[in-house]
């Protein structure tokens, strides 16, 4: 069975030892790809020097995480790999991390995406965002198995792992597709997943494996922390799920409802509000998003 690994870089110099190194020391051979999305840094020089068994493949800009992930991806297809292996940059796996993944993926299920357990870049905790993943709310038999040290090895499904290690059939790649243009950044994992769903999929962890992800200490992220930008892609989330019928017209009527009673008793913050609501809903991303979600309800390798 062929694996076909894929790691997105952008100025990920300081990774690449870390990274790359991992994925050579694979108890199971893995053709590594790298789609460089314009690196600056010298990312590309250490990975060919360093790392001459990797294949490049080069975005000439930076195309956001979904959409030069997707050249890999059209790449795996192409190639006939059983599976795509998503590592994000900043992560590297343990020697058996894959081997064990393709072996769960590969006893017959409806999982279209196995994930390992997401530590910190020491290794001392759980990653904290993928330890919202799996809190007892979300899935409470692994967090149960875990706290006893009785954790199986077999796949827990769980609502939503981020795209740092993901684990991707061949079929659910020929099902589902890639990753959706309507976002850039962000949002596209989420978006994925939402669309596994309606394929009739799962995501799941596999707690005997593990990843190491070195996120910590970054500094202000604008698609989190500015206002207008979060709210968009929240609302792109909406009207590109598959499983939503979220009517645009029915929602631009109710926002415009919202702003002349704001105006109509002086409430400002509901005011400023609607108005960034009717702004989004106006723009062409929107309705880009909509158009994109008829797409997503065939099966097919769509955006590949």
């Amino acid at each position: 069975m062929s694996t076909i690994a894929i790691v997105v870089t952008y100025n990920g110099a300081q990774w690449v030892d870390r990274c790359f190194g991992s994925l050579r020391a694979s108890t199971v051979p893995v053709l590594a790809v790298v789609v460089d999305n314009g690196s600056t840094d010298g990312t590309l020089e250490a990975i060919t020097t360093r790392f001459p068994e990797v294949e490049v493949v080069r975005a000439g800009r930076n195309l956001g995480f979904g959409q030069a992930n997707n050249l890999g991806l059209r790449l795996a297809i192409d190639r006939g790999a059983d599976h795509a292996f998503l590592l994000n940059q900043d992560a590297w796996v343990l020697p058996g991390t894959v081997e064990q993944l393709i072996a769960a993926s590969s006893r017959g299920s409806d999982f279209g995406i196995l994930s390992p357990l997401h530590v910190n870049g020491p290794g001392d905790a759980l990653d904290r965002y993928f330890a919202e993943c799996i809190a007892p709310v979300k899935c409470p038999d692994l967090f149960s198995d875990m706290v006893l040290g009785i954790a199986k090895n077999r796949p827990y499904p769980v609502d939503f792992v981020n795209a740092a290690a993901w684990l991707i059939t061949r079929r659910c790649l020929t099902t589902v597709g890639g990753f959706s243009p309507s976002f850039f950044h962000y949002g596209e994992d989420d978006n994925y997943v939402a669309r596994l769903r309606h394929h009739g999929l799962r995501i799941g962890v596999l707690p005997t494996t593990r990843i190491h992800h070195d996120r910590s200490e970054r500094g202000a992220n604008p698609y989190f922390d500015d206002r207008v930008l979060l709210l968009t892609r929240r609302t792109l989330l909406t009207y590109s799920d598959p499983r939503i019928d979220q009517n645009l017209t029915v929602d631009r009527r109710e926002w415009w409802r919202k702003l002349l009673q704001g105006l109509a008793f002086g409430r400002l913050l509901e005011v400023r509000t609607a108005r960034e609501r009717l702004r989004i809903l106006g723009g062409s991303e929107v309705k880009e998003a909509i158009a994109n979600r008829m797409i997503t309800r065939v099966a097919g390798p769509t955006f590949l």
